[in-house]
């Protein structure tokens, strides 16, 4: 009988309970890491609303103004994978601090030559995308540290806040832009959040992370490239986060991309009134943090992904024909409820399913999807609007949402917890020769003998250990069986490299990989053999 199990290995682990959205708020270091982010996610807006007035003033150019999100928005879809790469290869905490250093300099020097007259709106879209750069170097490694910030069992409400966080940001934040803007000008957003990056150099200077160091050193860059690859391609519960975010994010852009359109032509709103929109997002978002917990202890995450779709599409094609301002915020609480629900899980998701030797490089792929969804989901519904019109575009947009939503229900994401602390239960490899680091490819084998009416769930169970093979730094994996001894099996996979191989000794390994391997072996009727096969060469002796 098929014993079941959690996606990647080991048995399926109850669900966790769900507890209190604001519980992480509790933990001091959570806690003022969350505030200062919020003042600088503040600060990112104001500056956003200070550069698009500055370059209209200057320039009077719509498309000059519509690249700020693009210089924004590009670096993460260039730098996002090798920042991730990066993230998992330093220490976070040093380099979120460079992050925000880079990102004081660059905008305190946008707010100094702003201040003297002396910049042009290429100077200031030049300068946005270095602060943009700044922005996907700290993403992944500012996601990755939110589990050494909560318990496990808080990783879902973290992930909440996160989303609370940014909504609140993006609905005060614009207002307030706009506020400084016409009492100070726009130097003094940029001098404003220059400052913010201040504040979050101060909460990670207080944070005493303890550090874990890798007992085989770091990785270099191109091979950690390559890991991160590797572990993202054989890791079916990752490859469903990302699947559902495809099926989610460039549909539900629509909304983001035509709101400010949709206001103004459709609602007769100014300015202001797209404040207040955005405001009623950011409600919404607060609103949904408080319902999560009631939700997820009656749904589970697919049943959250499928209905915060469903949610999300029914506001759109609401708004695509409601033209009262008073309805239309109304049902944008709703649209920040289910906004926050869908991208909370997936986020949540990606963080309790990915090991800490890769976490960032996993997160990394995470938000460059994420982002490339917006970017060209955004220019995709503008340009249906520009044929059909702003509600025509909301329509089909929703409709895709729905039909992504319902699709998706059928590739669920598990709520198995797996076991991702970091385990070195191989036995050291005995070796006359001696390999350098970087000799390879390197062969290992193991040889199992199997009485032949456990065969087949042997087979079963090793397809399990060849995707944790895989996953942890294997090229190539396969299960031979000997034509002449049936009860004989080999199992054969290679690495690139010694070095490779040592590190699945040395931390790439995870609990999960150990149940996975110990429910095989627990099949086999003997000890089996290990052997490990080198480049074939003249090694000479002196």
């Amino acid at each position: 009988m098929k014993r079941r199990t959690g996606d990647e290995g080991g048995p399926a682990a109850p669900r966790a309970e769900a507890g209190s959205t604001w519980q992480p708020l509790a933990l001091r270091a959570f806690r003022t890491l969350w505030l200062a982010q919020l003042v600088s996610n503040v600060g990112s807006w104001m500056q956003t609303v200070g550069a698009q007035w500055l370059i209209s003033r200057d320039s009077g150019s719509a498309g000059l103004v519509a690249l700020v999100q693009t210089a924004i928005s590009l670096p993460v879809l260039l730098l996002g994978i090798p920042s991730g790469v990066l993230a998992d290869i330093v220490d976070r905490r040093r380099l979120l601090l460079a992050a925000q250093a880079l990102m004081f300099a660059v905008t305190g020097a946008l707010a100094v030559l702003t201040a003297l007259g002396r910049i042009t709106p290429y100077g200031v879209l030049l300068l946005t995308f270095l602060l943009g750069c700044g922005t996907a170097l700290m993403g992944p490694a500012w996601q990755a540290i939110q589990p050494e910030l909560v318990p496990r069992d808080q990783i879902r409400s973290a992930a909440t806040l996160g989303g609370v966080n940014v909504n609140l940001a993006r609905a005060v934040g614009p207002a307030l832009g706009g506020l400084v803007v016409a009492l100070a000008g726009a130097a003094a957003t940029f001098a404003l959040n220059a400052l913010s990056f201040l504040v979050t150099m101060a909460a990670l200077v207080t944070w005493r992370r303890t550090a874990t160091r890798d007992p085989m050193g770091a990785e270099s860059m191109l091979p950690a490239l390559w890991a991160g690859y590797r572990y993202v391609r054989h890791a079916p519960r990752i490859r469903r986060v990302l699947g559902r975010s495809m099926l989610f994010v460039p549909a539900a852009s629509a909304l983001w991309a035509l709101l400010p359109v949709a206001a103004q032509q459709r609602l007769g709103l100014r300015a202001g009134g797209y404040g207040l929109l955005l405001g009623a997002i950011g409600v919404g978002a607060v609103l949904g943090a408080a319902l999560l917990p009631r939700v997820r202890g009656h749904w589970s995450s697919n049943g959250a992904l499928a209905g915060g779709g469903v949610l999300f599409a029914l506001t759109m094609a609401v708004l695509a024909v409601v033209r009262v301002p008073w309805l239309a915020m109304v049902i944008l609480v709703l649209t920040g409820v289910a906004w926050v629900g869908a991208l909370s899980t997936l986020n949540a998701q990606m963080q309790v399913t990915a090991p800490d030797w890769v976490r960032s490089r996993a997160l990394a792929v995470y938000l460059t999807i994420f982002q490339g969804g917006m970017a060209v989901g955004s220019a995709v519904w503008g340009a249906i609007a520009e044929g059909i019109g702003v509600a025509g575009a909301l329509a089909a947009a929703a409709a895709v949402l729905a039909a992504g939503s319902l699709i998706g229900w059928r590739f669920p994401v598990p709520d198995t917890l797996l076991d991702r602390s970091p385990t070195m239960h191989w036995s050291a490899p005995v070796m006359v020769l001696e390999p350098a680091a970087r000799e390879g490819p390197v062969l290992v084998t193991v040889e199992y003998r199997v009485p032949p009416e456990r065969a087949d769930a042997f087979v079963e169970a090793m397809a399990e250990v060849g995707r944790s093979r895989l996953r942890t730094g294997a090229l190539r994996w396969n299960l031979f069986q000997d034509g002449a001894r049936p009860e004989v099996y080999l199992e054969t996979f290679t690495l690139a490299s010694w070095d490779e191989h040592l590190r699945q000794h040395g931390g790439r390994l995870t609990g999960a990989d150990r149940i996975a391997e110990q429910e095989a072996r627990s099949l086999v009727d003997r000890a089996f053999r290990v052997s490990h096969y080198l480049p074939a060469r003249v090694r000479r002796r002196d």
